[in-house]
């Protein structure tokens, strides 16, 4: 997953896979299949740990604004510094390869579907506990939020403040919380 993250799908080698990997061409073959079964692997465990991340953050158990809180932070974070600046694999491929395949496009956009419904959810238990701003919509707001975090990758590549991207983080869910 490093490999291809670094790299893009299209730089990566057979080299560079073996080297990561510490397995022969034969192994990697036997393992994996080709290069693209591995990297749509690498894709699947990326967007798993994403929506495991989000899952402890948006806990039904906790208050749905902290969790929209704990969420937006952590896409500043990823986004800020060195983090900012090595970017996100999910990004980088939708960049790369989006339109050119239709295993890439499926995974994208199911993940993107998923985070939605997850941050959709959240506003919609901070409606009910009328915590949410008057005429805010759950399911729109939820939409702006995922728009927002992930262009949040995208000008991370070019190492913002980390002050700048929280504060734009923390004004733009104000305007969905009472």
């Amino acid at each position: 997953m490093g490999v291809f993250w670094s790299q893009g799908y299209h730089a990566t080698a057979l080299p560079d896979l073996l080297h990561a990997t510490r397995l022969s061409r034969g192994s990697l073959y036997a393992a994996f299949g080709d290069k693209h079964s591995l990297f749509l692997r690498a894709l699947d465990r990326y967007i798993a740990d994403a929506l495991t991340r989000m899952d402890a953050e948006f806990d039904s158990r906790h208050d749905p604004v902290d969790g929209l809180r704990t969420f937006l932070a952590g896409y500043v974070d990823r986004a800020s510094g060195a983090n900012g600046q090595r970017g996100c694999l999910l990004v980088a491929t939708a960049m790369e390869l989006a339109g050119q395949d239709a295993e890439v496009n499926r995974r994208i956009a199911s993940f993107f579907k998923a985070m939605e419904a997850r941050v959709a959810a959240a506003l919609s238990r901070a409606k009910t506990a009328g915590k949410l701003a008057e005429g805010v919509e759950p399911s729109s707001a939820a939409r702006i939020l995922v728009c927002f975090v992930e262009g949040l990758r995208v000008v991370g590549k070019t190492a913002p403040a980390r002050a700048t991207s929280k504060t734009t983080a923390d004004a733009l869910l104000d305007r969905f919380i009472r």
